[in-house]
């Protein structure tokens, strides 16, 4: 199975991103399942529930969050009705919502998604180690493959959690800075690893905040409000691939791509019926000669963005 993970979805600029380019990633790499972090999806902080059903039917299965997924006080009642939005599990007991949701992809195979957080420099919630093993052992009665978005600030504690669920998971891939990191990699277990996966959102910023605003904050220290800036917007992503028989992953790539490349990328494959069908044709015939399912996006004629693989 092939997993999609997009890095925190920043904003306006991030949605748009996710309804220009969604359609021709799920095309081009041959997406089954997508997850995103959608805890900032709505003006920078939070999500509404007008927002987090635009993302839905954009094509995401399930959303996960962090820290800012109760910004928006409505999300107290949405997500209470909506089970495919995630808060971290590692919230106190009698919080709204859930923490892991056993999901199906289009053709049916199970998939556990945890949302989890952090807690060096971020909120004093309960033990994230202790709680993901409960909620693993609750998903894995029925799903082999789980998917792991651990929302923390220090890089120390996302990578024990990585090498903590080694060999337990299919993934575990940070988020919350808004930076993507360059240190994809499958565990000796099989577990995927990336200690963040970035910020789909405008990058000619400070994590997706006006440059000004929050570089005057930092040379006076005095309040300033922050605004969502809008330059220069880039998806961030990760592609997870694990083998449906043991959960564990086979393959990782992260990717980027700008408002320009995914535009590009949609109209490679979606532009006709008759070129996606074509390229369905050359998807098999590479699947023939190399005797497995291919994964290799030359034979599509298709724009990569910057992608970085890492594999077992």
């Amino acid at each position: 199975m092939r997993l999609l993970f997009i890095g925190d979805i920043v904003g306006k600029p991030g949605r748009d991103l996710l309804r220009q380019g969604l359609p021709g990633l799920v095309e081009c790499h041959q997406i089954d399942f997508v997850i995103a972090n959608a805890e900032n999806s709505a003006g920078g902080f939070g999500i509404t529930r007008e927002i987090g059903e635009q993302i839905l039917d954009l094509g995401v299965d399930v959303m996960t969050s962090g820290n800012h997924i109760w910004d928006k006080k409505e999300a107290l009642d949405y997500i209470g009705t909506e089970p495919r939005l995630l808060r971290p599990a590692n919230y106190p007991a009698g919080v709204p919502g859930n923490g892991g949701y056993l999901a199906r992809s289009r053709d049916g195979r199970s998939v556990g998604v945890i949302s989890l957080m952090g807690r060096v420099f971020m909120l004093n919630i309960d033990d994230p180690f202790s709680v993901v093993l409960r909620e693993i052992d609750r998903l894995r009665e029925r799903a082999r493959i789980i998917f792991v978005d651990f929302h923390a600030e220090a890089t120390s504690e996302k990578l024990a959690m990585g090498w903590y669920l080694d060999g337990k998971v299919s993934a575990v891939v940070g988020t919350h800075t808004h930076v993507q990191t360059a240190d994809e990699r499958i565990l000796p277990k099989g577990t995927a690893y990336l200690t963040d996966a970035g910020m789909t959102g405008p990058h000619d910023s400070i994590i997706g905040v006006e440059v000004e605003a929050a570089l005057g904050r930092f040379l006076t220290a005095l309040p300033a409000r922050f605004e969502t800036a809008t330059a220069n917007p880039r998806l961030n992503a990760v592609i997870v691939e694990a083998d449906d028989r043991t959960g564990l992953a086979t393959d990782i790539e992260r990717i980027q791509y700008s408002a320009d490349e995914l535009h590009d990328l949609g109209r490679s494959v979606l532009d006709t019926p008759e070129r996606s069908a074509r390229g369905a044709r050359e998807r098999e015939r590479i699947s023939a000669a190399a005797g497995s399912p291919a994964r290799v996006l030359g034979g599509l004629g298709c724009p990569s963005g910057v992608g970085h693989r890492a594999n077992k």
